[in-house]
């Protein structure tokens, strides 16, 4: 084979896959997106959260699946914000969630809430209502998920779980060793709310991730920022390299519930 038919060779290999991708994503699902949380989803510390938090690379990560369309997406995540902040009827939280919600164009594509609430909510003190007992997280879990499935009723819910931080965490708020064994009584919790909507939503409420609070408390030093507390150097954010790792966990559990 000359050089030239090589080239030509190479050219229809590049033009083929071209399509065949472009294919895959004319075919593909299009989501919307609305990532729920508090300052980790929003991207808390990082240099550019617009370009670098979590809900960001969750979606890059998606847009290169084969059998997923379009997607786009908003980042309702609020810094220092508990599951009573979002909780419907209150002043700000679940309106913008609904005004982000109901502000996509494509109105065909599929409506998904991914939503990590706890960590907040299971400090000592500081954030609004914390600390908040397991029996009340759930009731307001079941708030939050029974009016957004009453305002969408095609939307589907994906509730990934809260991911570790360090015992000594201690900023504005004060979390401790108490609120990472209250958030991880949160997990059953969780677990049993997206259960409980199987027979009442069959195919709509879902659990996400529940592999990154392992994966951040073993890895931690690499994948936190490290920021001076009142008890010390804690770690509670993900870095940029973090929010990356953070961001494919909550994607890939989104696409294996809905696409895979």
């Amino acid at each position: 084979m000359n050089i030239k038919t090589l080239f030509l060779v190479i050219q229809v290999f590049i033009i083929f896959n071209s399509s065949l991708a472009q294919n895959n994503k004319l075919d593909g699902r299009n989501l919307n997106i609305v990532f729920i949380g508090n300052s980790i989803t929003y991207g808390g510390g990082l240099k550019d959260p617009s370009k670098e938090a979590p809900p960001v690379r969750a979606v890059e990560w998606l847009r290169n699946k084969r059998n997923v369309g379009d997607v786009s997406f908003k980042n309702m995540g609020f810094s220092g914000h508990t599951t009573v902040d979002f909780l419907p009827g209150g002043p700000y939280d679940f309106k913008k969630v609904v005004t982000a919600a109901s502000s996509f164009k494509d109105k065909d594509a599929q409506l998904v809430f991914s939503m990590i609430l706890g960590t907040n909510d299971s400090a000592v003190q500081g954030p609004k209502g914390a600390p908040v007992s397991p029996k009340n997280y759930e009731e307001n879990l079941h708030a939050i998920a029974d009016q957004l499935l009453k305002e969408f009723p095609g939307c589907k819910l994906i509730f990934q779980q809260p991911i570790w931080y360090s015992p000594n965490t201690h900023n504005r708020s004060l979390y401790g060793a108490e609120g990472l064994a209250r958030l991880q009584s949160y997990f059953p919790i969780i677990r049993e709310v997206v259960k409980s909507y199987h027979t009442a939503h069959p195919g709509q409420v879902f659990m996400g991730d529940g592999k990154a609070f392992k994966f951040f408390k073993k890895n931690a030093e690499i994948y936190f920022q490290h920021e001076q507390g009142v008890d010390g150097v804690f770690l509670l954010h993900p870095n940029k390299q973090g929010a990356v790792k953070l961001g494919e966990f909550w994607a890939k559990a989104i696409y294996k519930r809905l696409l895979k």
